[in-house]
């Protein structure tokens, strides 16, 4: 059972992440409203990069010795996901009951489980 663990965290942390990517890309009014809240003027900058970005910690998730690097990514991404909810958007964005807020924290958690079952892979540690 344990052995499936890492890629359970993997699978849970992709998921999430590239989900959201469609709605980022297509330019879903959903996505560009939350984006302006946080980036005004700059929001289709900032919801491409972060779009793009949370496509490559998907991807390295599952290179091998390279998980340790889409963990770190996604670690950031979300944490930046989780201060942007914290102080800008708020806990719940669009009646969603605080669902983004939640898969966040949940996508953080996996990244955190990933990068410490992966710290042997990290060549500066």
């Amino acid at each position: 059972m344990t052995k499936h663990i890492p890629l359970l965290l993997k699978l849970i942390a992709a998921i999430i992440m590239l989900q959201t990517l469609f709605f980022k890309f297509s330019g879903a009014p959903e996505s560009v409203e939350l984006f302006t809240k946080i980036a005004g003027e700059h929001e289709k900058f900032m919801r491409i990069g972060t779009g793009i970005l949370e496509l490559i910690a998907s991807i390295l998730l599952f290179v091998p010795r390279k998980t340790w690097l889409g963990a770190f990514l996604t670690i950031g991404l979300m944490g930046g996901a989780i201060m942007s909810h914290l102080t800008i958007i708020g806990i719940q964005h669009n009646n969603d009951g605080g669902a983004l807020f939640i898969m966040a924290i949940i996508t953080l958690l996996s990244g955190i489980g990933l990068l410490y079952l992966n710290r042997k892979d990290i060549p500066f540690l």
